[in-house]
């Protein structure tokens, strides 16, 4: 029996330090559009849609869709943050000032945007390997442009919505009311 507890306890206990090794989504540096260094832990105690976006994309009429729940649901917590990709079928060319005007002149965007970064191949940037390699909560490739990850206010992935899910898909919505709602 002391033996058994023994070996529990081991087993336990290294659970604990595999955990504690790997860095917790909110910890991994990111650059804001504007250069800036920043990370999820802006945003510690709010509700968070990430969303890796396009401006020459048939899915970037979302932007629309996004900027309405950012507006709507902005006061109770919510911040959409916007991550530029350019791994599908290079549909993100610009600069940062092109990004940012592009999105300010089309659609109004006035939730944060981060630096581009690569959301799948050899240069995925950590935060995109944490959201989706063999151990996340929702593994997989990133399939398009405006793949949608929700995290609590706790700095937990809750949801993930492939691309054509539209921002406001009632499950979207109902996700993020609910998400709101926790504490």
């Amino acid at each position: 029996m002391k033996t058994i507890r023994t070996l529990l306890t081991l087993i336990a206990a290294s659970a604990s330090l595999l955990a504690a090794s790997a860095p917790a989504v909110q910890d991994i540096p990111l650059k804001d559009i504007d250069g800036k260094d920043t990370s999820l832990k802006a945003y510690k105690g709010k509700t968070v849609l990430l969303v890796n976006v396009a401006s020459k994309c048939g899915l970037t009429p979302q932007y629309d869709a996004l900027e309405a729940l950012y507006k709507k649901y902005k006061s109770q917590g919510l911040v959409i943050l916007g991550v530029p990709c350019n791994d599908f079928g290079s549909q993100e060319p610009g600069t940062p000032e092109e990004i940012k005007s592009f999105c300010s002149s089309k659609y109004n965007v006035s939730f944060p945007l981060m630096g581009k970064v690569h959301v799948k191949g050899s240069d995925q940037h950590p935060l995109y390997a944490a959201l989706t390699g063999k151990d996340a909560k929702f593994p997989g490739d990133i399939e398009w442009n405006f793949g949608k990850f929700l995290i609590n206010r706790n700095g937990e992935v809750i949801k993930r919505f492939a691309p054509k899910v539209t921002p406001n898909d009632p499950t979207v919505v109902a996700a993020i009311e609910a998400a709101l709602k926790a504490k």
